[in-house]
């Protein structure tokens, strides 16, 4: 297979055909079935006709069916035993419709016609075996009546007393079912029974309100799920008039089984304070107790990970060769490839600690350091060097104030500081953008001060409640409010969904434990007391988002998953709470907790394949080691400007927004430093309008398009293939010299041919640029492996 088939965005765009010409034949040879049961006997020359044509092309529609599905299997895992069949049912519907074919062009009725309708059956059971691989075992029985749900006593055992209703309930089942009542309730009917919005008169997320009922009475009889209402609503096929609720997902035969055993059992509701029904992560620090170490495994992160392995039978796999480790390192901490002089020297160098000194050769490249990494805290801090606000002063830039903070490796809790008690350089992050003309009330200055804050430093989403209670926590509106007056030189009125309520919230800090805002002080000392309590150690809560950050960075997924949401389970506690007061006891110090993450043998686990980003986030998720992902717009443009040519030039960096020394301190024009183009929007760099945390890994076809077509990529091949020609006169120099430096390796001998055919013997410019184009859109290229 030659290099230019095998570019990574011709396996994205196979995948999504593959189906599609599954689909296509079957669609066709149906109806030419169809077309012959009920019309043969009217010998129809138009009608043969029509079938004929329709049979040819639902034949070669099979065939590339089956050629695209074989080109697949060898590029993704799909595994087991459901591949298999659904591989030979494909390749065994290929061979009837050819033959249904020929069979209809000799005239061979019978046959034609017994031909046909194995042909259907085929591709129906092909298709139907594909589709469990792309929706999963259940795509079909989970839609029918014996797929559905089992009863809550079998799916969660904290609800195991249902099947029992013969015995009096104990304090904890009470609670347990209430809070589970409670999170059905939230799920399903806040949207239009809460505080919020009150449909009917009707509130469903109090106590007193819910036995109080709507406008129609009562909903519920304590003791008679039979004789009530909510039941009966809940149970009302959809589209009925009367039928809860009214949009969207239907409740679940266990929810409403729940329902009916809450009721039936007087809908208990237990007396004191109320159990949130949305986890909340712990606020204060925990230093748990490292496990023993075992053999190899010293580093205090892999003993952690050791005993999660041991709970979920995982054995551990052998660490990823000299090569692959030295590459990822490099794109993790600095955003470049490794030269093809350091690659040799690394794979000949025999001392045994070498993985641990290269870490810390590249962490002490301050520059290559600081320029990589500005580009995620660019994307996480809302910092552009052009956009919205820049032309009517209404948006200011930190970029000289982080690149200086990253360079010097400032402490965290000092680096927190300065963003939110600001100095003139590092203000833009919580002044935010002043947009023009009339904004949502939601989008005030000081409200995405609050909504920036609590994202980027506590991992918290405050979005919903600046516009109404939100629905997914236990934040209310007046918290954002006061919150957000922290910020302001005024006091914010309420407004609930942009209209004022005539209220106000005071002044207070999110979680009131970390301190107390004195209400009566000046702006800038208000923002100095909210620095200097977010940055205790006690809050164990900033320094737990920021390694968990870092985590997801170098790992591919967080500890937490999403990283901005950090009230979710953990799939390791032990170790985020460790890294976390480890982190904090150790000065705040970022590129210390890299070198840990980046000489652990968990670091240097073979990397995983992910097939759905929403298993990323599932709970079900069971860390393996680290997430394969593709290189950011940023690494990939740097990649492609030291293994081949730059693509951008001095006239595009942002270079009024840049230190003064910026152009001594960078190898050539990084990505990073240069302002927002149509090519680095189509690999994925934000506008940072907004704050954006992670970015998306998975190849689209407006990538595949830019980098196809797009004139900057295309302009720097060219110039690039001008360069090489002249430099090198053969063809065999030059495809060793770009596979060393892209790939970091020597071509492998058919690679070499397929190379040197493509480049020409004497070599020419268009061949040049078709084979760098090739080897950088190659996934070994362009995945962090």
């Amino acid at each position: 297979m030659t290099v230019l088939t095998e570019s990574f965005w011709l396996w994205q765009f196979l995948g999504r055909l593959h189906p599609l010409m599954v689909h296509f034949p079957v669609g066709l040879l149906c109806v030419a079935l169809l077309l012959e049961i009920i019309g043969w006997s009217r010998k129809s020359t138009d009608l043969r006709a029509g079938i004929t044509a329709l049979l040819w092309i639902g034949a070669g529609s099979s065939v590339l069916a089956a050629v695209f599905g074989l080109i697949l299997i060898n590029q993704e895992e799909y595994g087991g035993d459901t591949v298999t069949v659904h591989q030979w049912s494909g390749l065994a519907t290929m061979a009837l419709a050819i033959g249904t074919v020929l069979a209809l062009r000799s005239g061979r009725v019978a046959l034609y016609r017994s031909l046909l309708f194995l042909t259907v059956f085929g591709v129906t059971i092909a298709g139907h075996y594909g589709a469990l691989l792309t929706h999963g075992e259940d795509y079909l029985t989970s839609v029918l009546p014996f797929g559905k749900e089992k009863s809550p006593s079998t799916t969660d055992p904290n609800l195991a007393f249902i099947s029992n209703t013969n015995q009096p309930l104990t304090d904890k089942q009470i609670e347990d079912l209430n809070l589970e009542v409670r999170s059905i309730l939230a799920h399903n009917c806040y949207s239009c029974h809460s505080a919020t919005k009150t449909k009917g008169e009707l509130r469903l997320d109090k106590k007193e309100l819910i036995f109080k009922g709507g406008e129609h009475g009562e909903i519920l009889k304590p003791g008679h799920p039979e004789d009530s209402d909510l039941i009966r609503r809940v149970k009302l096929p959809a589209g009925h008039d009367d039928a809860m609720p009214t949009k969207g997902k239907r409740l679940t035969d266990k929810e409403i089984a729940v329902l009916e055993f809450w009721i039936k059992q007087g809908a208990p509701w237990p007396s004191g304070t109320e159990k949130s029904i949305y986890r909340v992560a712990s606020l204060e620090p925990r230093m748990p107790a490292v496990p023993a170490a075992t053999g190899d495994l010293t580093n205090p992160i892999d003993r952690f990970v050791n005993v999660y392995f041991q709970q979920h039978k995982i054995t551990w796999k052998a660490p990823v060769d000299d090569r692959t480790y030295q590459r990822r390192v490099y794109l993790d901490v600095i955003g470049l490839l490794p030269t093809p002089d350091k690659v040799k020297a690394f794979l000949a160098d025999p001392r045994p600690n070498k993985r641990e000194l290269l870490v810390t050769e590249l962490l002490n490249r301050n520059e290559d350091y600081a320029q990589h990494w500005l580009t995620f805290w660019n994307d996480a801090l809302r910092n552009d060097y052009s956009g919205t606000g820049y032309i009517t002063g209404g948006r200011f830039d930190i970029t000289k104030w982080l690149y200086t903070s990253l360079k010097t490796n400032k402490p965290y809790n000092l680096f927190v500081k300065e963003l939110i008690s600001p100095n003139k350089e590092s203000e833009g992050f919580i002044k935010g953008i002043k947009w023009r003309g009339t904004i949502n009330s939601s989008q005030s200055t000081e409200m995405q001060a609050a909504q920036n804050v609590s994202q980027v430093l506590l991992g918290l989403n405050l979005k919903c409640a600046s516009c109404h209670d939100s629905f997914i926590s236990d934040w209310k509106l007046a918290d954002a409010y006061a919150f957000a007056n922290v910020f302001s030189d005024t006091t914010l009125e309420i407004h609930r969904c942009d209209k004022p309520t005539g209220k106000l919230a005071g002044r207070a800090i999110l979680f009131k434990e970390l301190g107390t805002i004195n209400a009566n002080a000046p702006t800038e000392e208000r923002l100095r007391e909210l620095a200097n309590f977010l940055t205790q150690p006690k809050d164990g809560r900033l320094y737990r988002t920021l390694v968990n950050r870092v985590w997801a960075q170098l790992m591919g997924r967080g500890l937490v998953e999403p990283v901005d949401e950090m009230d979710r389970e953990p799939w390791s506690q032990d170790l985020l709470d460790w890294l976390a007061a480890d982190f904090t006891a150790n000065g705040y110090d970022i590129k210390r907790l890299m070198a840990q993450i980046l000489t652990s043998k968990t670091y240097q686990l073979p990397s995983i394949s992910i097939k759905d980003p929403a298993l990323l986030t599932a709970p079900t998720f069971v860390f393996e080691g680290m997430v394969r992902r593709r290189m950011s717009a940023e690494q990939f443009a740097d990649a492609v400007s030291l293994a081949f040519n730059p693509i951008y030039g001095d006239s595009s960096l942002a270079e009024k927004r840049l230190p003064e020394t910026i152009k001594q301190e960078m190898p050539f024009p990084r990505a990073s430093l240069v302002k927002n183009d149509p090519f680095l929007t189509a690999l994925g760099r934000p506008n940072r309008e907004t704050v954006s945390t992670s970015r998306a890994s998975q190849a689209n076809l407006l990538q595949a398009l830019e980098l196809t077509n797009g004139a900057k990529f295309n302009a720097a091949l060219k110039q690039g293939a001008q360069i090489w020609k002249a430099k090198y006169p053969t063809s065999d120099k030059l495809v060793h010299d770009l596979y060393w430096k892209a790939l970091g390796r020597e071509p492998l001998p058919k690679e070499l041919a397929v190379a040197e055919k493509i480049v020409g013997k004497t070599p020419n410019i268009e061949g040049i640029q078709d084979l760098v184009w090739a080897i950088s859109l190659h996934p070994e290229f362009q995945l962090i492996n």
